[in-house]
């Protein structure tokens, strides 16, 4: 009877150390950092649009310290080989998987569907699932004021614009910087060229210089680089920067002022509901709100009663006053795509494909 009860304790202290083990290890998995998987399009020393989504992360790795863990995967494809390194993140044990460029939306969809458990964040895009969100901002508000001070400092009137692919979201850019063009200078032109690529610094730069060719005084730009507005400052003409403040980076006054991405102010939120246990699929679009977009400094060549004019039309969009694609407009064929009193919809600016009155090129 003793032996039964002494081999019964043995048992009891076993089955309790393991127990003891098995919750220790479990707490400890619990206490391990969140992976987080973030693929750019190119490198972030692009200076560009890599490079402020690089600051986003920093800026969320700063936020949660031990918390989190980040993965970056830099110059990949919009391909089918961009789900391989998806789900080469996921083996590496990330739980939530951002990616920056809009083509990779078909492929993370497809990844997103194989892997349920993990969190998908694909930004520019208009695809999403239970397990994905998509997320973007109003960036078209700081076209619009980079298009006023665009053409309060061109001599001619005549404005270039360096397009990557014709997206709605760059559509919808160049057409905001030909309105707010047009609001200073009812006679300015926006001409277009279209490089086919969000990355390739030779190509943009040529396209700069196409622009120039033509008498373009101002360029500004939807790339990924400073080539443009340093092909612009070369030739002794001014610039709109993008994404990043170029004028700090390129230490030129002629670059006048650089519409500016907050990445890190939706990156942050997103994994924090993540941690929590409480992330939901959305489709997000963000704007002066919510801080997700900015202006940098306006260059000091700009007069500065103007700049009073410019961030007076600022306090407008943020307050809900007015935006910019309120009232009548007219494609640049002449015809009448909105009547004065109306407001275009999120879901037609998300998928504009037709040129405002005043822009020189075509979509298609």
């Amino acid at each position: 009877m003793k032996k039964g009860i002494v081999l019964l304790l043995i048992v009891l202290l076993v089955s309790s150390f393991a127990f003891a083990q098995g919750t220790k290890e479990a707490a400890g998995s619990a206490d391990a950092p969140l992976k987080v998987g973030v693929i750019y399009i190119s490198p972030p020393g692009d200076m560009g649009y890599s490079y402020m989504h690089d600051q986003g992360t920093i800026a969320m790795e700063k936020h949660f310290g031990d918390k989190v863990q980040v993965i970056r995967m830099e110059g990949i494809p919009e391909n089918e080989s961009s789900e391989r390194v998806m789900e080469n993140l996921i083996d590496e044990g990330c739980k939530v998987i951002f990616a920056n460029s809009y083509n990779y939306q078909q492929y993370m969809l497809n990844v997103a569907k194989r892997y349920p458990n993990v969190y998908f964040e694909h930004c520019s895009g208009y695809l999403a699932n239970d397990n994905m969100s998509n997320y973007f901002g109003r960036m078209y508000q700081m076209r619009y004021l980079s298009g006023m001070i665009a053409a309060k400092m061109s001599p001619s009137g005549k404005l270039g614009y360096v397009g990557a692919y014709n997206t709605p979201e760059v559509v919808r850019g160049i057409n905001a910087f030909a309105l707010g063009a047009r609001a200073i200078n009812p006679k300015a032109t926006v001409t277009v060229v279209w490089t086919n690529t969000w990355f390739d610094p030779s190509l943009e730069r040529q396209g700069a210089i196409a622009l120039l060719d033509q008498g373009c005084d101002v360029i500004a730009q939807h790339q990924d680089t400073t080539e443009p507005a340093k092909a612009a400052i070369e030739r002794g003409k001014y610039a709109i920067g993008y994404n990043a403040d170029f004028r700090g980076m390129i230490g030129d006054d002629r670059i006048l002022v650089s519409p500016m991405w907050n990445w890190g102010n939706y990156m942050i939120p997103a994994v924090q509901s993540v941690l929590d246990g409480t992330w939901k699929s959305q489709s997000y679009w963000g704007g002066l709100e919510d801080e997700m977009i900015h202006l940098s400094s306006i260059s000091p060549l700009v007069p500065a009663d103007f700049v009073k004019q410019v961030e007076a039309k600022q306090t407008e969009i943020h307050d809900g006053k007015w935006d910019v694609f309120w009232g009548a407009l007219k494609d640049n064929t002449g015809a009448v795509r909105q009547n004065a009193g109306q407001k275009m919809s999120d879901e037609a600016m998300l998928t504009m494909d037709w040129f405002v009155e005043g822009v020189v090129g075509r979509v298609n």
